[in-house]
């Protein structure tokens, strides 16, 4: 069986956006001091939803590509949508991947 080219794009984009996540925000509380540390760890709280759910979306995302599964794959791309919603100033960072699983799931066959 085919796998899906959408669903792996997606899926590498995800996964490259959620490492730089995880870089950035603990490069910036680890770098710094004082009153620093304590902005970066409220910046770091306020973007904790998204990341959880950008890296749940990553997981389905990447169940639907090896499974070929449908649900797995319209799973992800909703949390991909909703992870969106909780943190709108990244929200441009997961705007290719969204739209991607989506078609992805739609061209999966049934």
């Amino acid at each position: 069986m085919k796998k899906s080219k959408l669903l792996l794009v997606s899926w590498i984009l995800s996964a490259l956006y959620f490492i730089y996540l995880v870089v950035y925000f603990t490069g910036a509380i680890g770098g710094s001091t004082g009153s620093e540390q304590i902005g970066a760890s409220l910046a770091g709280m306020l973007v904790m939803p998204h990341a959880l759910l950008v890296l749940l979306g990553l997981i389905f995302n990447i169940l639907g590509w090896s499974m070929n599964k449908r649900g797995f794959a319209l799973t992800g791309a909703i949390l991909y949508a909703v992870s969106m919603v909780l943190f709108i100033p990244y929200f441009f960072f997961v705007l290719v991947q969204t739209i991607l699983s989506f078609i992805g799931f739609a061209k999966l066959k049934k």
